[in-house]
C-alpha cells in the first residue's frame, strides 16, 4: 500500500459470533494505521470499486456479505472539517464586505477613503449582511450538528471562491460613490427589509428544530416534522425549508438594495440549494416509507 490507489482485501468471516462483533472503522481500518497519512477521515471503504461508502457504524452482520467478503479501499485525499470549512467560508464575506463598506484605500478615487454613503440604504444593507454571515457563524458553533465531520481539503478554496468573491463583487457596486437607491425609496426598503428579517428567523428556527432532531454525538436520521414554532410549519409542504428561507433572505435583501450582482448571487444560489434540496427529498423518500407526500424539495407544489 505505498501508493494511495484503489486497492482490495478479503476478511473471512469464522463464524457467526465473530461476524457480530465486526465493525469497520474499529476492526477493519487498523490495516492502515500504518501509514499516518490515510487518517479514518480520508478512508473509504466499499463493497463494490463503484459503490457507497460504509458507514462507520455498519455491522458485518447486516450486510449482503457471505462467509467470505471482499472490501475495496479508496483514499479520499486530504480531508478538512465542516466546522472550519464554514468558519472559513463565512468569515470571509463579513470581512470583505466591511472593507468595502468603509471604503478603505485603493477600492475605490482616493478622495472616497474612508467615508461614507449618503444613502441610508447602504448602511442598512451593510447591517443586513454582516447580521447574515455573523448568524452564520454562531449557527456553525453552537446549532449545527454534523453527519459527516469532514469533507475534502480540494474544495474549500472552490467554496471559498464562490462566497468571497460575490461578496466582494456585491459589496463594490452596493458601497460605491455613485450608487443609487431603489426605485421605489424607502416603501421598497422596508419591505425588503421585513422580508429579510422575517426569512432570516426562519431559517434560524429550521436550523434550531434539525438540531433538535439529532442528539449529541448521534448520527439518527429522522423525518422533521412541524413543531409549535409557526416558522417550522412550512415542514408541511417543503422538505427543505432552511433553503426556502434562505432564498427568501437574499431576495429580500435583493429587493433592498437593487443591485443586479446580489440577483445573480441569489439566481446561482438558488440553483445550486435545488439541487441539494432535491438530493435530500430523494434521501428522505428513499429511507423513510412513510416520508409525507405533499411535501416538495423547495418551494412548495413547485420545485
Amino acid at each position: 500500500l505505498s501508493s494511495p490507489a484503489v486497492v482490495f482485501f478479503e476478511v473471512e468471516i469464522l463464524d457467526a459470533k465473530t461476524k457480530d462483533k465486526l465493525c469497520f472503522l474499529d476492526k477493519i481500518c487498523f490495516l492502515f494505521v500504518s501509514d499516518p497519512q490515510w487518517y479514518p477521515a480520508r478512508q473509504s471503504i466499499r463493497l463494490d470499486p463503484k459503490g457507497k461508502s460504509l458507514k462507520d457504524e455498519d455491522v458485518l452482520q447486516h450486510l449482503p456479505v457471505g462467509t467470505t467478503a471482499t472490501f475495496y479501499f479508496r483514499d479520499l485525499g486530504a480531508q478538512i472539517s465542516w466546522v472550519t470549512v464554514f468558519l472559513t467560508e463565512y468569515t470571509g464575506p463579513l470581512v470583505i464586505y466591511l472593507l468595502f463598506y468603509f471604503r478603505v484605500p485603493f477600492i475605490y478615487p482616493p478622495k472616497y477613503d474612508f467615508t461614507t454613503s449618503k444613502h441610508w440604504v447602504v448602511h442598512l444593507a451593510c447591517m443586513c449582511h454582516s447580521f447574515h454571515y455573523v448568524k452564520r457563524l454562531l449557527e456553525t458553533l453552537f446549532v449545527h450538528r454534523f453527519s459527516h465531520g469532514t469533507m475534502p481539503l480540494r474544495n474549500i478554496f472552490k467554496n471559498c471562491t464562490y462566497y468571497w468573491g460575490f461578496a466582494a463583487w456585491m459589496a463594490y457596486y452596493i458601497n460605491h460613490p455613485l450608487y443609487t437607491p431603489p426605485i421605489y425609496g424607502e416603501q421598497q426598503i422596508r419591505i425588503a427589509l421585513i422580508i429579510f428579517l422575517f426569512c432570516q428567523i426562519g431559517n434560524f428556527s429550521i436550523h434550531i428544530a434539525l438540531r433538535n432532531l439529532r442528539p449529541p454525538g448521534s448520527k439518527t436520521r429522522k423525518i422533521p416534522y412541524p413543531t409549535k414554532n409557526p416558522f417550522t410549519w412550512i415542514f408541511l409542504l417543503v422538505s427543505c425549508p432552511n433553503y426556502t428561507y434562505e432564498l427568501g433572505s437574499w431576495l429580500g435583501f435583493t429587493l433592498m438594495t437593487q443591485c443586479l450582482p446580489v440577483a445573480f448571487f441569489t439566481l446561482v444560489g438558488f440553483i445550486q440549494m435545488t439541487v441539494w434540496a432535491k438530493g435530500k427529498h430523494r434521501s428522505y423518500l428513499k429511507e423513510f416509507r412513510d416520508y409525507p407526500p405533499l411535501r416538495s424539495p423547495i418551494l412548495p407544489f413547485i420545485l
